[in-house]
């Protein structure tokens, strides 16, 4: 059986594709209690070519993705046989999240949205519920099974020794970059700005009667403006803090005061409440960092870049003590994550073109002067970038990339217990394939091992 197979389940997605299918449906197999239905196939063979636009598909593509879905729905199936449990707010909170992930990529534009799928929300939401509960008990069973795995020094070893010597990979040069991300204040003749124009919005709104809708488009610096400020319903905990607690307080369609949170000034108000859920619209006014905010910034990393060259304070404390705690690299010591591999290697090639500039001709241990960047909401923030490990290109080895060999390790050690565990499963559940999928010899090993299981 294919590792791919084993390791892999079904991607989700929301795609405007499902919203008016055009196959005729029928069951093309049957795990235990759990029906494929035709059109499951074929929409994940129409998303990978989506995925490869350009490239013909793999001859196999449509036995590789019946294997898939079979060894998804004997997960499922399992699942469901061991009460695995997924919460309705677990659901509804994921379900929420990229619809509105979704909605934020069309600038909350909700008639963008139901015109590119051809329904509602809410609709949406309802074709998609039970596909995300099927899914996430799918993962749950999985991560049951494979949970647990770990590798010894000896079994990486062992692993490392079994692979040809022509087959080990070769690596480019990769480095391991720390860094210090430090966020501009504020200065308060800016703060008092934003907060005297929020209290000028907010008499408008509560005095003069105007609508909260159209002052937000016209006021507010977020998102949501184009809506009106709209943020939809949200359960307790999506918020920050200082917001959350002043929404709560609120009674039905009554405006706050300013409220100040780590993104500016507020002006909340609430549009319905259904127990612990609210319904809320906002206009935020973030105040200006100004140039002056900035070069202070780049004085204070300057001094902190000072004490670490002269041993005054070491890199791991000047994290702790002066780098943003919103990055990801606060709670590593500082160091990066490669989004790609998910480690904290990258090739030269990989990094940003900054980052890369600014340690190209860097020693191991150095660090760079204050570089100034934007975040995804295009806040200006400073940083620091420490070189740490720099290697040069070579073939694999235990020395340089123990890490690497023990994650492949890990994983192949998963794929060999998961393997076993779906043999065993199929020996023990009722399997049915359709004809159509015979010419797959992929497919011909789960009916060999339902046939040995009926001897």
């Amino acid at each position: 059986m294919r590792s791919i197979v084993l390791c892999c389940l079904l991607f989700f997605s929301l795609t405007p594709g499902w919203a008016q299918k055009e196959i005729i449906d029928k069951v093309v197999a049957l795990v235990g209690g759990e029906y494929v239905l035709l059109s499951e196939v074929e929409e994940q063979l129409a998303l990978l070519k989506s995925q490869r636009p350009g490239e013909p598909l793999p001859p196999d593509a449509r036995c590789m993705i019946i294997e898939q879905v079979l060894a998804t729905k004997l997960l499922l199936n399992q699942a469901k046989l061991d009460s695995v449990e997924v919460k309705d707010d677990e659901i509804e909170n994921q379900l929420n999240a990229r619809v509105e992930r979704i909605l934020g990529y069309m600038n909350n534009d909700v008639a963008q949205f139901e015109a590119y799928y051809g329904q509602t929300v809410s609709q949406v939401k309802d074709q998609l519920r039970e596909d995300l509960r099927n899914q996430l008990l799918s993962e749950r069973m999985r991560g049951q099974v494979m949970g647990d795995i770990t590798v010894t020094p000896s079994e990486v070893k062992a692993f490392f020794q079994k692979i040809p010597r022509d087959s080990l990979p070769y690596f480019n040069s990769e480095v391991e970059v720390g860094e210090i991300v430090y966020k501009p204040k504020v200065n308060e003749e800016e703060k008092r700005k934003a907060i005297e124009q929020m209290e000028t919005v907010r008499k408008r709104i509560v005095e003069g009667g105007e609508d909260f809708g159209l002052m937000a488009q016209k006021y507010s610096d977020d998102g949501s403006a184009r809506a009106g400020g709209d943020l939809g319903w949200a359960k307790r905990g999506k918020f920050v803090p200082e917001f959350e607690a002043a929404a709560y307080k609120l009674a039905q369609d009554e405006v706050s005061p300013v409220v100040e949170s780590e993104f500016g000034y507020h002006l909340i108000q609430m549009l319905g409440r259904r127990g612990n859920t609210i319904h809320l619209r906002h206009i935020l006014a973030k105040p200006e960092i100004t140039d002056a905010d900035v070069a202070l910034a780049r004085h204070v990393l300057d001094s902190v870049s000072a004490l670490i060259d002269s041993d005054s304070m070491s890199f791991s404390y000047a994290v702790k003590k002066f780098s943003d705690d919103k990055q990801q690299s606060y709670n590593n010591d500082g160091r990066m994550v490669n989004p790609v591999t998910g480690n904290t290697f990258f090739e030269v090639g990989d990094l940003e073109p900054d980052i890369y500039f600014a340690i190209d001709t860097m020693d191991v241990g150095q660090i760079s002067s204050p570089i100034e960047f934007s975040d995804p909401a295009g806040d200006p923030f400073l940083r620091l970038i420490q070189l740490q490990s720099r290697t040069k290109p070579h073939r694999a080895s235990l020395d340089l990339d123990y890490s690497k060999i023990q994650d492949a390790a890990i994983e192949s050690k998963r794929n060999d217990f998961l393997n076993s565990w779906i043999e065993d499963k199929i020996r023990r559940t009722y399997v049915q394939v359709d004809p159509s999928f015979r010419a797959c010899p992929n497919i011909e090993d789960w009916f060999a091992m339902q046939s040995r299981a009926k001897d």
